[in-house]
C-alpha cells in the first residue's frame, strides 16, 4: 500500500476499522480478532481506529493485550464522548471531565502513553464544541494524545472547533451509497487541511456483493437494528440490482467489488482520504489492504459516480431517530 498523510503521521492509504472486533455485527471471537490485528500490520497497515464505546472498552482493551508490543508499529486512534451507559443506551457526553476521564481509561485499556489521534466521537448538544475540543487541547499539552479529531459533524462544527485547536482529521460515513459529506464538509476539509477519513466505506458489507440473505441477520447485527433502512428486504431487493453493472466494472478492472469500492474512495477529490474499512475476516483484511494500490481514472470513477448515490439507493443509511441526531446531517 501506498503511504498518505494525516496531520503529521504517514500512514498506509487503507487504515483498519476495529469496531467490528467487538461489535456489530453480531458475536465474535477474540483469537480470530487478535490475529487479524497481528495479520494486518503484517498485511501494510499502519493506522488502526478504535473508540472507546466498542465493545465498551472491548476493541481499546483487545489492541492494547494484543499489539502493545508492537505499538511503535502503528498509528493509533481512538474516540472519546460516546459510550453504553448503565441502562444499555448509547449516551453521548461531551462534559470536559468525562472526557479527561474517558481518555485515562482508554489508556489503560490499550496500554500506551499516548494515543496519536483521539476523536470527539460525537457532538453533545448540551456541551459547547469549544468546551470539548478545549478539553481536548489540555491532553494534547499534557501529552495524553497527540492530535485531534472529529467524528459526523457539521461545517459549522468543525469550523468552531478548529477555532480552538487545530483539528487533525474529520471522520464520517462515505461511500458509493452515503454521500452526504459532498453537501459542504470536504470542501470545509481540504480548506483547513483535515484530513478525512471515510467509515464503513464498504457500506457495510454492501458493496463487496458479499451480503445476501439479510433476512439470517443476527439480532445484534447493526443492519437489522439502526442501519436498517436500507437492509429492509423491499429495499435490499432494489438495491441489489446496483450491483450486477457494478460488478462488471470491477471484472473489467480485474478487482473485487470491495476493491473496487475502496479505490473509488482513494481516487477522489485531492486523494488525502483514509478510509478505514473493518472486518472480522483475515481474508477481507488482505483484499482490502490490495486496494490501496489500484488506481481509477477519473472516466470511471465518474461512472460509478452515476452508478450509486443517494438518488439511485432505496431507504436512509439510519432509522430515524438516529438520523435526527446527527450533526453533519445538519450540513
Amino acid at each position: 500500500m501506498h503511504k498518505r498523510k494525516i496531520g503529521p503521521f504517514e500512514v498506509s492509504a487503507i487504515g483498519l476499522g476495529c469496531m467490528n472486533v467487538s461489535m456489530g455485527y453480531g458475536p465474535a471471537d477474540d483469537g480470530e480478532s487478535g490475529r487479524l490485528l497481528l495479520q494486518a500490520l503484517d498485511a501494510g497497515y499502519t493506522f488502526l481506529d478504535t473508540a472507546a464505546m466498542y465493545g465498551m472498552g472491548h476493541s481499546e482493551e483487545l489492541i492494547g493485550r494484543t499489539l502493545a508490543h508492537r505499538r511503535s508499529d502503528f498509528t493509533l486512534a481512538s474516540k472519546c464522548g460516546i459510550f453504553k451507559g448503565a441502562s444499555g443506551r448509547t449516551e453521548t457526553d461531551g462534559r470536559p471531565v468525562v472526557l479527561k476521564k474517558t481518555c485515562e481509561d482508554s489508556l489503560r485499556r490499550l496500554r500506551t502513553d499516548v494515543i496519536d489521534l483521539y476523536y470527539l466521537h460525537r457532538i453533545d448538544v448540551n456541551v459547547p464544541v469549544e468546551d470539548s475540543i478545549g478539553a481536548l487541547s489540555e491532553l494534547v499539552a499534557a501529552g495524553k494524545i497527540r492530535t485531534i479529531g472529529l467524528s459526523e459533524v457539521s461545517t459549522t462544527s468543525l469550523r468552531r472547533a478548529h477555532a480552538v485547536h487545530p483539528i487533525t482529521a474529520l471522520q464520517s460515513e462515505y461511500s458509493l451509497w452515503v454521500r452526504t459529506p459532498e453537501r459542504r464538509i470536504l470542501e470545509a476539509c481540504s480548506e483547513l487541511s483535515v484530513t478525512f477519513v471515510p467509515f464503513s466505506p464498504l457500506a457495510r458489507a454492501f458493496l463487496t456483493g458479499k451480503c445476501h440473505d439479510v433476512s439470517e441477520l443476527a439480532t445484534d447485527d447493526i443492519r437489522a437494528t439502526i442501519a436498517r433502512p436500507r437492509f429492509e428486504p423491499d429495499n435490499f431487493k432494489k438495491n441489489v440490482k446496483l450491483l450486477i453493472p457494478f460488478a462488471k466494472v470491477a471484472e473489467e478492472h480485474d478487482c473485487t467489488m470491495a476493491q473496487l469500492a475502496l479505490a473509488w474512495l482513494l481516487a477522489r477529490a485531492d486523494r488525502t482520504m483514509i478510509p478505514i474499512p473493518g472486518t472480522r475476516s483475515i481474508d477481507h483484511m488482505k483484499e482490502n489492504a490490495a486496494a490501496g494500490d489500484i488506481a481509477l481514472d477519473d472516466t470511471t470513477v465518474t461512472a460509478l459516480d452515476a452508478m450509486i448515490n443517494e438518488n439511485t439507493v432505496s431507504g436512509d443509511r439510519y432509522i430515524e431517530r438516529i438520523m435526527t441526531t446527527i450533526d453533519s446531517e445538519k450540513d
